[in-house]
């Protein structure tokens, strides 16, 4: 995942790779959290439900799928929560949402996913949990769910453009020719 959003993860000297991983995993969430809530904050609520056909996904049913994933596999799977998912309604839900509802939604669910990460300690993530059907480490589990998050935030960037156009506001853009800008 580009860097560009997250802030360095810094830990003392001498930090143990558990600690390191868990800090890496926490930091990724937050800075795809941010891209996909820049997105929202360029788009209507009929982009947020615009698919560009009826089988295919909407912004919004990607949100409420990334909250239901989320909390099954992190607050459930690695926190204990109760798991009430539902996967399917996640897809056929069309009840509008504001962008800010959705971006509200999606934010309490990271909130609380680093909340758990934060408190577990490295020396369970050889710990072995089953989710969704899944037997998996939870470092396992924290992986999975990580990067699905930044499976779909790179679809919801795209769909995002995709209905801007040249009205997409880019979050992040090179300054440097180090950071990828022109040299000319």
């Amino acid at each position: 995942m580009p860097m560009e959003t997250n802030p360095p993860v810094l830990l003392p000297p001498g930090a143990d790779t558990n600690a390191l991983f868990l800090a890496e995993a926490r930091a990724t969430l937050a800075g795809s959290r941010t891209k996909v809530v820049h997105c929202l904050q360029q788009l209507s609520e009929p982009d947020c439900t615009w698919r560009p056909a009826e089988s295919q996904n909407s912004i919004q049913n990607i949100i409420l799928h990334l909250c239901g994933n989320l909390t099954q596999w992190i607050l459930h799977g690695i926190g204990g929560a109760p798991d009430h998912r539902d996967r399917p309604a996640e897809f056929a839900d069309r009840r509008p949402r504001s962008s800010t509802e959705l971006a509200t939604q999606l934010t309490d669910v990271v909130l609380q996913c680093d909340q758990v990460l934060a408190a577990l300690p490295g020396s369970r993530l050889r710990e072995r949990t089953c989710i969704q059907g899944f037997e998996v480490t939870l470092l396992g589990a924290i992986f999975e769910a990580v990067s699905h998050f930044v499976g779909h935030q790179h679809q919801i960037v795209y769909i995002t453009r995709w209905r801007l156009g040249d009205r997409y506001q880019f979050e992040w853009s090179p300054e440097t020719p180090a950071q990828g800008a022109p040299t000319a």
